[in-house]
């Protein structure tokens, strides 16, 4: 399938590893030349190589810290004629309501959560002025399957969730569209860390993090999301906006994941 892709441009945030770095690929390969950011230099230039080895597309690198309003707005500013942006950049800490203080809570959502809404806000009206386009946000499971041990986590998936719906349940009248998918658990370093918290919270002992795998549905590949996150960003999906799409195995339906 053609998703008609080639020669668009992309902003990917947290695009040095993990689902981002598999979005920016997928998207590569489907001919979009890049914007790809994160905080740190040096993973942005590595996942840049290896893109460019393997697919002949321009691969621009911005190492910035999305938690910042004004970074953001910048980044934006520089990335004024994009065509695609996908929202990916976060990492929110897992524990419950006494682990997480207020600062780490804040901190946490100011990249995930207001990171998402000020560069969709930034890049909304260069999009309209542009034509159109789209913007897909990458969330988590957990926003739809709340749990206690990752209560940060959960209220800001959820918060962005409604921010999607709400933002894309109008947007086609200016040509754009938001959507968003949530994936499950995912076979990233991310997901490392969150099981070695809850390892330690419920097992005592953070090394025990593998235990915690489930096996029924198995765990997915961050491929997996960036095929989905391609499709939406593409024509072929022309009529969803407003819409969050769950790429879990199933999880958010089996009685017996965590």
């Amino acid at each position: 399938m053609d998703l008609n892709l080639r020669g668009k441009l992309a902003l990917v945030t947290g695009a040095s590893k993990g689902i981002g770095l598999a979005c920016a690929r997928q998207l590569a390969e489907e001919g979009c030349h890049l914007h790809i950011a994160s905080r740190t230099k040096a993973d942005l230039e590595r996942a840049r190589d290896s893109i460019q080895a393997r697919h002949n597309v321009s691969v621009t690198i911005h190492a910035c810290d999305l938690s910042n309003g004004h970074t953001a707005r910048s980044l934006a500013a520089a990335c004024g004629d994009i065509d695609i942006l996908v929202n990916n950049a976060g990492a929110i800490p897992a524990g419950d309501l006494q682990a997480i203080d207020e600062a780490r809570w804040r901190d946490a959502w100011n990249l995930k959560v207001f990171g998402y809404i000020n560069l969709c806000r930034a890049v909304y009206p260069a999009m309209k002025a542009r034509g159109g386009g789209v913007i897909v946000n990458v969330l988590g499971v957990a926003g739809e399957r709340p749990t206690w041990g990752y209560i940060a986590g959960s209220a800001g998936n959820a918060s962005l969730m409604a921010f999607t719906r709400g933002m894309g349940g109008t947007s086609l009248v200016d040509r754009i569209r938001i959507v968003a998918c949530n994936p499950g658990l995912i076979r990233t370093e991310r997901m490392e860390t969150m099981l070695r918290a809850t390892a330690a919270a419920k097992l005592g002992d953070a090394a025990r993090w593998q235990e915690l795998i489930p096996a029924n549905p198995p765990v997915g590949a961050p491929e997996q999301c960036a095929d989905l996150v391609a499709f939406l960003a593409s024509d072929r999906a022309s009529h969803i906006t407003g819409t969050v799409v769950t790429i879990d195995g199933g999880a958010a339906h089996y009685a017996g994941v965590l």
